[in-house]
């Protein structure tokens, strides 16, 4: 894996695992980086060539003065596969990722060859259950100043590791579980967070982006309709970020799309069970033609 920077109307930093074939793009999801994907980007290599960028305001992506909200991150992330990619990408995009993936594919259905959307934070059906720790953070997230006090009240408090811990918690993943390379890597980031001014603000407007663009529930529909490529969602049923239902109204909105459901399974299944994220996207890339 090669990491290195691009710029495209700002600087943008990646991974680029290698590999041959047709390029394949990996979008991590609100509050994460490329480190989101080091457990599944080698495995694929054998059949693309693998990319992952950290969007703008993550990872070590400064902002830069640009926007940080969805529409803003599908203009980078379009910019990125013609620069970087040279040609039609497979999209995986994890969580806030996936949103950035579906108005790419809607917007820009020249560089979208085939998308996999992972526990994607899309319109949630009235019905859906409330997790009352999910809904209380985006309360927070959603209030003026209290949303960056928090952040960093929160770090001053446990430190890079705690966050870490209780952020992959409530993902479903315990951190003693992860390859150590990951891990490390996921603290570095972590860590690395505290010298740049652009973190927490960055991530409060990209959270408030995500809910009202997925609050638009028949505008984002819409766009999922008009998607040309064909679709796979991959979604861990233990997910609490995003419910199950969300992805199971996709599928009525795609019927033509494949609902793959991960049994006792939290919000970053490349994270938390890899070998079986990888079994689900690669059996389905295989069975849908390029």
């Amino acid at each position: 894996m090669k990491l290195t920077t691009v710029e495209i109307g700002g600087p943008v930093h990646y991974a680029d695992f290698g590999g041959s074939g047709a390029p394949m793009v990996l979008v991590h999801g609100l509050g994460g980086s490329l480190t989101n994907w080091l457990a599944v980007g080698d495995a694929l290599t054998s059949r693309y060539r693998v990319y992952a960028p950290d969007l703008v305001g993550f990872g070590r992506t400064p902002s830069a003065g640009r926007e940080v909200g969805i529409p803003a991150q599908a203009a980078m992330l379009a910019r990125f596969i013609q620069h970087v990619g040279g040609g039609a990408a497979v999209v995986v995009g994890n969580s806030m990722g996936g949103l950035v993936a579906v108005q790419l594919a809607a917007e820009r259905p020249d560089l979208v060859a085939r998308i996999v959307l992972v526990g994607a934070a899309l319109p949630r059906p009235l019905s859906a259950p409330v997790d009352r720790v999910v809904a209380g953070l985006f309360a927070l997230y959603m209030t003026p100043f209290l949303g960056e006090l928090f952040l960093r009240r929160r770090t001053a408090a446990i430190g890079p590791e705690g966050v870490l811990r209780d952020t992959m918690r409530l993902c479903g993943v315990d951190v003693k579980a992860l390859p150590p390379e990951v891990y490390a890597a996921q603290l570095e980031i972590g860590r690395a967070r505290l010298a740049m001014p652009w973190a927490n603000r960055a991530f409060i407007q990209a959270a408030r982006s995500v809910v009202s663009t997925a609050g638009r529930r028949e505008h984002v529909h819409a766009m999922i309709r008009e998607i040309k490529a064909p679709g796979l969602l991959v979604h861990g049923a233990l997910d609490r970020l995003v419910p199950l239902a969300v992805s199971e109204e996709v599928a009525r909105v795609r019927p033509d799309w494949r609902l793959t459901v991960l049994d006792g399974v939290g919000h970053v299944p490349q994270l938390q069970v890899p070998e079986r994220w990888i079994a689900a996207v690669t059996s389905w890339l295989d069975s849908v033609p390029a």
